[in-house]
């Protein structure tokens, strides 16, 4: 990546898992300290985006608010909201009740002011604790806290699936420019206990 001046890239190191699902749930935890940590001190926004997310147009200025959130590729047209893929499991911290919600977002890119970032992060990785501690996980691990967040905590943005399509579907006409996309991988070689 070529930076302006002024600029810097920070890598910040996290453990490995031995299962996908602690990845992703873990994304909440390690946001949470890296927030209180570091990024507090240098950041006004921040965004949080899958590590196989390619750029292919701009995504700039107009993304940004206190809170955007991305509508799910899979979800945003033609299902109904009893189709969500919520957590519908009443001891899950995460439960949505059949009939309420208004989207479906993806946890593979969503941001915002720092602080408002900070609230969702710290009480996703909060709720994922508090379900692990119930021996049970949300059907889809961080992104069903944030849905379950995000219904509650209405953001200010909502973006179209064009912030986040995928290279595994075809893209339809209604979506008229690309962002970014997931690469297609294989499951196999990235994800320890295999898995979709």
């Amino acid at each position: 990546v070529e930076l302006g001046n002024g600029r810097k890239i920070t890598v910040v190191p996290v453990p490995s898992a031995n299962r996908w699902q602690d990845v992703v749930l873990g994304r909440m935890k390690w946001a949470t300290s890296t927030i209180e940590k570091m990024i507090r001190k240098e950041a006004d926004y921040l965004f949080m985006m899958d590590i196989d997310s390619v750029f292919h147009n701009r995504f700039g200025a107009e993304s940004l608010s206190r809170l955007s959130a991305v509508l799910h590729r899979g979800y945003y047209k033609n299902t109904p909201r009893d189709g969500f893929p919520y957590e519908r499991r009443e001891n899950s911290k995460a439960y949505i009740p059949a009939g309420e919600g208004d989207y479906y977002y993806t946890a593979a890119v969503w941001g915002g002011y720092l602080e408002d970032m900070y609230k969702l992060v710290k009480y996703c990785y909060e709720m994922s604790v508090e379900d692990a501690k119930n021996n049970i996980e949300a059907v889809w691990q961080e992104e069903s806290h944030l849905n379950r967040y995000l219904l509650y905590n209405k953001p200010t943005k909502v973006l179209s699936p064009e912030y986040l399509w995928s290279d595994y579907d075809q893209v339809p006409g209604d979506i008229k420019v690309v962002r970014i996309s997931q690469l297609v991988k294989n499951y196999a070689e990235v994800r320890p206990n295999g898995g979709n």
